[in-house]
């Protein structure tokens, strides 16, 4: 094993760490699927496979304050300063350090800063496609539960809605933000599987509406 390589498993150790009292819709299961989707659209893409790995594992150790925080906090700031940390205690190059965490600060959905080099389009890409499709809807509903949202409402008023409340179902979920995630893509791969998990998400909510309201 190489000297990167065994870099790689310490980090990848320390952030595994982070997450032994984590909320299920966000464990350390999410960080390993994300790290699998980075590595197959970044070998499409020709990114910096190094870069990748490191960013994947470290992408949301920062999320235990947002949740503390009941969402106030931004688990990618938080994230980007301890990976910052971690990376220069094992002494990697500061190049390659400032690459992870600009991959770690611009994967959030709802921030406004956009990653800008293919290794954080990549990280968002793998990300994002974690949360949509059939294990997308899973995840929304595991987060629902830990809120305690109820679990559907087919008539909900988005705007008259809060997040972190019994309203926050992952059907608010859907129309706030999953649905639209195939068109917030970066690359080419992950625009492709895109369109596949979005297709089997929509038909889903469409369906559990009909369900719901006793129409099917």
């Amino acid at each position: 094993m190489n000297k990167t390589r065994d870099v790689f498993e310490v980090v990848r150790a320390e952030a595994r760490a982070r997450f032994d009292n984590a909320r299920g819709s966000h464990d350390w299961d999410h960080t390993e699927r994300v790290l699998r989707l980075c590595l197959r659209i970044g070998r499409k893409e020709e990114a910096d496979l190094t870069v990748l790995r490191l960013a994947a594992v470290l992408h949301d150790i920062g999320r235990a304050e947002e949740d503390r925080s009941n969402g106030r906090h931004c688990h990618a700031e938080a994230g980007a300063r301890e990976a910052r940390a971690i990376l220069k205690k094992h002494g990697l190059p500061e190049e390659t350090i400032a690459r992870v965490v600009h991959c770690i600060e611009t994967h959030r959905y709802r921030k406004a800063v956009r990653p800008e080099t293919i290794e954080a389009r990549v990280l968002f890409d793998a990300d994002k496609l974690d949360s949509i499709g059939a294990v997308g809807i899973g995840r929304a509903f595991l987060f629902a539960g830990e809120v305690g949202a109820r679990l559907h409402d087919p008539a909900i008023e988005v705007a008259k809605t809060e997040p972190y409340t019994r309203e926050d179902t992952a059907y608010r979920e859907f129309l706030i933000k999953l649905r639209r995630v195939k068109d917030r893509m970066t690359t080419a791969e992950g625009r492709r599987l895109a369109r596949g998990r979005h297709a089997f998400m929509t038909d889903y909510f469409r369906r559990l509406n009909k369900e719901a309201t006793g129409t099917l």
